[in-house]
């Protein structure tokens, strides 16, 4: 367990990123840490689309670019893009509540996934939720309705990242035990 915190404390958003591409292996292996995420009833309901194409990251940053914020996203060589599909719940479920009633969790749950592997590959990474979605869809080629969650970053620092102390309510203050 020590482990497993050390690197969720150590993992950070990374806001300069190096010329350095991430290897498709290393890419291979943060896609499957999300897929084995939990979701509710076992929905799965995500997609990714990864950009690690030197001519379509450039445009993928820009479209993250907005109210001049986010230019130091110009630089990465790659992105994975959380995609929202249709959760398909168990019957006696649905016939109760909405398919998407757990899919934000689970998006999320995937989203930190991506974002712990690729720590513990020696990447950063920074989750966007400001971009152009008509621009990006026109870009992936993707269906005009497609639901999208959020952008990851992920690249190779351009410097060593030091660890930085996370700024979080206290235990005390977030949890109460019954």
């Amino acid at each position: 367990m020590s482990d497993f915190l050390e690197l969720a404390a150590k993992r950070s958003s990374c806001r300069k990123y190096s010329d350095r591409p991430v290897e498709r292996e290393k890419l291979v292996k943060i896609i499957e840490a999300a897929r084995l995420t939990p979701s509710g009833c076992n929905s799965q309901p995500w997609k990714f689309v990864v950009v690690d194409d030197p001519k379509i990251a450039p445009e993928v940053a820009k479209t993250v670019q907005h109210f001049g914020v986010n230019e130091y996203f110009a630089n990465v060589k790659s992105f994975v893009i959380v995609l929202e599909e249709r959760a398909v719940l168990m019957p006696k479920i649905a016939s109760v509540l909405d398919s998407q009633y757990w899919a934000k969790g689970d998006l999320g749950a995937a989203t930190y996934a991506i974002t712990l592997a690729a720590e513990s590959l020696g990447l950063g990474t920074c989750i966007i939720g400001v971009f152009d979605r008509p621009k990006l869809t026109q870009l992936l080629d993707l269906p005009k309705d497609q639901r999208f969650f959020l952008i990851v970053a992920v690249g190779y620092p351009e410097t060593e990242k030091e660890a930085r102390p996370k700024l979080r309510k206290p235990l005390e203050d977030i949890v109460r035990f019954v």
